[in-house]
């Protein structure tokens, strides 16, 4: 596994070890109660939903006689490609005033999922260098689709009665 190491370079590492596994035609639930961990944790290792902690890369490495550090190498490699994606999925915030997610964690604001919250937002109360980073970011066609579909709802005023 080793000399492929290069190959799976990015890739979580559940699911090299989920490959791994049904190689060896060893079933995944006596497996994680042979190295002492839940059936569950490792499900979601292999489902690639769960990091592989060191501890656990070791238990395993030594189990199937793995290179020590391999599995710990290959988690790395999988946050590091996780890292670069996420600074290339973001705007650039050196534009838009943090002001305007003033209720939010803007770290923790996920621009792919929340894009319509996000391109309103900015249309509402961005000015027009914060307008032009968006459309740039997301492209002019979903911005003007979501633009378009926006409702505006009418702002409700109160009578004052007696």
């Amino acid at each position: 596994m080793k000399s492929n190491l290069l190959k799976y370079k990015g890739i979580h590492p559940g699911i090299i070890l989920d490959r791994e596994l049904k190689k060896r035609s060893i079933k995944e639930r006596p497996f994680a109660l042979s190295i002492g961990e839940h059936p569950q944790t490792l499900n979601k290792i292999t489902a690639g939903k769960r990091n592989i902690t060191v501890g656990l890369a070791l238990k395993i490495e030594r189990t199937l006689k793995l290179a020590e550090g391999t599995i710990s190498l290959l988690q790395t490699y999988h946050n590091i490609e996780k890292e670069k994606k996420k600074k290339i999925q973001s705007p650039d915030m050196s534009i838009i005033r943090n002001i305007i997610f003033w209720d939010t964690d803007v770290k923790q604001i996920d621009w792919q999922k929340q894009s319509r919250a996000v391109i309103e937002r900015i249309f509402e109360k961005g000015n027009d260098d914060e307008k032009e980073e968006i459309t740039r970011f997301y492209g002019s066609a979903k911005v003007n689709n979501i633009i378009s579909t926006t409702e505006r709802k009418p702002m409700r005023i109160q009578s004052k009665s007696k």
